[in-house]
């Protein structure tokens, strides 16, 4: 998976952009942005409003996300705002040079950091439980078959037996402890602020028996071949990583979806009303189609399903997203 993803004909390393395969929240509408941007606001009061104040955007793609948060920001704030995309992948022409671009984590944050759909993209291994005890899955990358390997590591069956233990022959599980040190790395580089992960998750009580590995290709699922042709992705244990970023030094947390996050910011999602059709037409389809974004974006069945787990360093968590 690794190599499939980012190695050096890897599906990442090659620039390919995330739009042309599946649909984000940042790419379903810049409302996404604008929630994030009131959300960075008040973080920004909260800090005292800083000298300097970062917006980090971990697995930033296209860098689209950055852009429309800068064009939402009021010009006070965006005069003290360092913005910076974290990302291997090439960086494209059109991103402005406002925005810092680098493939490894700043140093020190302070501020907003975002990872919208990074997780999922982080390498793991698959295991099966077997008649013979729990095995790692094996996968040829050319033809996609697969066959059982050796035993799990014991950093791996003790995540395991934490938090995905497998019952039956044929439960499968994704092990999750890359995924919890690659954010503890993100919270241990919070001087302080807000760190937020954005992701399809699930819970140690609803785990899926068979796991959730996917591929994504030309807006298509694909089986997930490994073999740099696809997004090879799976769905994140977003409780694991809540300890994990706990441990690394997070003094608050909030774990939540994206439709209460996003409606505490400000996307209701609200028809407008019809009389403002007559006053100000223009006014109103303005509206409606912010409406008809916002549902997008908040409804419970798709993107709005969504987990958000928000923890912050040295601030509560703010006000607007508590429940």
């Amino acid at each position: 998976m690794d190599r499939a993803l980012y190695g050096e004909e890897g599906f990442y390393r090659r620039g390919e952009r995330p739009a042309e395969h599946f649909r984000t929240s940042v790419h379903a509408s810049p409302r996404f942005a604008a929630a994030l941007a009131r959300l960075l606001a008040e973080v920004d009061a909260l800090l005292g409003h800083p000298d300097r104040l970062d917006v980090v955007d971990v697995g930033a793609g296209s860098g689209r996300l950055l852009s429309n948060i800068l064009g939402c920001v009021p010009a006070g704030l965006l005069d003290r705002l360092v913005p910076t995309a974290v990302e291997i992948a090439p960086r494209p022409a059109e991103v402005s040079s406002r925005i810092g671009w680098r493939p490894d984590l700043p140093d020190r944050i302070t501020g907003l950091a975002v990872a919208n759909e990074w997780l999922d993209n982080v390498p793991l291994d698959v295991v099966e439980r077997t008649p013979g005890g729990i095995r790692t899955v094996l996968v040829d990358p050319s033809t996609g078959t697969e066959r059982p390997g050796p035993a799990p590591s014991l950093e791996d069956h003790d995540w395991l037996e934490r938090w995905w233990p497998l019952r039956e022959p044929g439960d499968r599980a994704e092990i999750g402890h890359p995924r919890c040190a690659a954010w503890a790395a993100v919270i241990g580089r919070m001087s302080t602020g807000l760190a937020v992960a954005v992701d399809y998750s699930h819970s140690r009580e609803a785990r899926p028996v068979y796991g959730t590995l996917a591929g994504y290709r030309d807006g298509a699922t694909v089986p997930p071949v490994p073999d740099g042709s696809c997004d090879v992705t799976a769905h994140v244990a977003l409780d694991a990583c809540t300890v994990a970023g706990e441990r690394a030094g997070a003094t608050s947390t909030l774990l939540t979806t994206q439709r209460d996050a996003l409606r505490a910011l400000g996307l209701s999602g609200t028809r407008p009303p019809l009389d403002l059709a007559h006053r100000d037409p223009r006014a109103y389809l303005a509206a409606l189609c912010h409406a008809g974004e916002d549902a997008e974006l908040t409804d419970s069945s798709g993107l709005g399903g969504f987990g958000w787990l928000a923890q912050t360093v040295g601030i509560p968590i703010p006000a607007v997203l508590s429940p």
